[in-house]
C-alpha cells in the first residue's frame, strides 16, 4: 500500500482514495460517457435541421456532414465541471471567479463558433469576440506576467503591465485560432486536444495551486475522448469552429489558472511545447500566405496545413490522425520533462493516453466492421 501511495504521489495525487482524486476521476468519466452518449442525439437533430458542412474542394466528406459536435463536447465538459463543483467546491474565491470567467469566455466562443458554422461570420467579428474573451480573463486576474517568464529581463511596472496584457491577448487569440486551423482531417483536433489536456492535467497536478486547472482539464479530456469515438475516420460528426474554439481557448486559459502569480508566466513553458504542433502549423501557414501576397492570411483557406501535407503522403485520414496524435504526445513528453515532472508520471501518462486513444479508435473501427457485415448479406440477397 505504501508503494502504491508513493507511486500516486509521483502523479501529484496526495491521497489515492481521497475526495480530491475521486472527484477528478469522476469528472473525466462523466465528460467521457456523457459526450459519447449525447453525440448521436445531437447528430440526429443536426441532420433534421440542416446543421451540416457541405462537400467542397477543401473538405474530405462526400456528403453533408453534421457540424454540431462542438455543442455536445461543450455540454459534456460543462456537465462534468458542475458535477466536480458539487462534489468538491472551489473554496478560494479568486480562483472561483477565474473558473467562472473561463467558462463564460468558452461559452461565448462556442456560441460564436456555432453561429459561424451555420451562417458565416466575418473574420473581423470573430477576432473581436476572441479578444473580448481574452479581456474577460485579464480583468479577472488571468494573464501572462512578462516579468515571471524565465530567462527574460525584469521590466519596470509601467512597461510590464501593457506588455503582459498584449502577450495575454496574443496567447489566447493565437492558440484559439491555431487549434481551429488544425481541424481539417477527421480525429486530429479531438485526439490532439485529448493528448494536450491529459499532459497539462498531470503537469498541473504537480502544483498545489492548480487544483481547479486539474478539474477543468479532466472534463476537457473526457469530452474529447467521448467525441473522438464518433469522429475517427470516417467521421459521423465534426466539431466545427464551436468545438475547436472550445479546445484552443480553454487550454490557453487554463494554463494561466492558479493562485501563485509567480507561476503564471513560467507555466506557459509546458503549454507552448505541448501545443507546438498547432502553433507551428499556424505560423508556417500564415508566413506562406503572406509570402504569396495574401493580405488576410486567416481568411483564405488552402491545403498547406501540416495535416494536409501528412494526408497527401499517407493517403489515409486514419494514419494522418494517428501520426499527429503521436507527434502531439512526443511534444507533451518534452514539455513534461522541461517542467520537471517525475519520470513515472510521464511514463504513466503516455501509457494511459495511448490506451485511451487505441480504445476509442478500435471501438470505432469495430463498429464500422459490424455495420459493413450487416449490410453485405442484404446486398447479396
Amino acid at each position: 500500500m505504501e508503494s502504491l501511495k508513493a507511486l500516486a504521489a509521483q502523479f501529484g495525487i496526495a491521497d489515492l482514495f481521497g475526495r480530491g482524486f475521486l472527484s477528478v476521476l469522476l469528472t473525466f468519466l462523466t465528460a467521457w460517457v456523457f459526450t459519447w452518449r449525447f453525440i448521436p442525439r445531437v447528430r440526429e437533430f443536426a441532420i433534421k435541421v440542416g446543421w451540416a458542412d457541405m462537400p467542397n474542394a477543401r473538405r474530405l466528406n462526400k456528403e453533408p456532414l453534421p457540424n454540431a459536435g462542438g455543442l455536445a463536447i461543450f455540454a459534456g465538459f460543462l456537465v462534468s465541471v458542475v458535477v466536480a463543483w458539487a462534489l468538491r467546491p472551489i473554496v478560494i474565491e479568486q480562483v472561483n471567479i477565474q473558473v467562472l470567467a473561463i467558462l463564460l469566455g468558452a461559452s461565448l466562443l462556442v456560441l460564436v463558433g456555432f453561429i459561424d458554422d451555420q451562417f458565416g461570420l466575418s473574420p473581423l467579428f470573430r477576432l473581436l469576440v476572441q479578444m473580448l474573451a481574452a479581456v474577460l480573463l485579464i480583468v479577472n486576474g488571468l494573464k501572462v506576467d512578462f516579468n515571471a517568464i524565465p530567462f527574460m529581463p525584469v521590466l519596470p511596472h509601467a512597461v510590464n503591465g501593457p506588455l503582459s496584457i498584449l502577450l495575454t491577448v496574443l496567447w489566447i487569440v493565437g492558440l484559439t485560432n491555431a487549434v481551429n486551423l488544425m481541424d481539417g482531417v477527421d480525429g486530429v483536433v479531438g485526439g490532439v486536444g485529448f493528448v494536450a489536456s491529459m499532459v497539462l492535467l498531470v503537469t498541473a497536478a504537480q502544483f498545489a495551486d492548480r487544483a481547479a486547472a486539474v478539474v477543468l482539464l479532466a472534463g476537457l479530456a473526457g469530452a474529447a475522448l467521448g467525441y473522438l469515438r464518433h469522429n475517427f475516420n470516417p467521421s459521423r460528426i465534426i466539431m466545427g469552429d464551436a468545438g475547436a474554439y472550445l479546445f484552443g481557448y480553454t487550454l490557453a486559459a487554463v494554463s494561466l489558472l492558479g493562485t501563485l502569480k509567480v507561476s503564471a508566466g513560467a507555466s506557459l513553458l509546458v503549454p507552448l511545447i505541448v501545443m507546438a504542433l498547432p502553433i507551428l502549423d499556424t505560423t508556417q501557414v500564415v508566413i506562406g500566405r503572406l509570402a504569396r501576397g495574401i493580405r488576410n492570411p486567416l481568411g483564405h483557406p488552402d491545403k498547406t496545413h501540416i495535416h494536409h501535407r501528412v494526408l497527401a503522403r499517407t493517403a489515409s485520414a486514419r494514419r494522418t490522425a494517428v501520426i499527429l496524435w503521436l507527434v502531439a504526445l512526443a511534444c507533451g513528453v518534452i514539455g513534461m520533462l522541461a517542467q520537471g515532472v517525475p519520470l513515472p508520471a510521464i511514463l504513466g501518462t503516455v501509457v494511459v493516453v495511448l490506451l485511451c486513444l487505441w480504445f476509442v479508435a478500435y471501438r470505432r473501427v469495430r463498429a464500422l466492421d459490424r455495420e459493413a457485415a450487416a449490410v453485405t448479406p442484404g446486398q447479396g440477397g
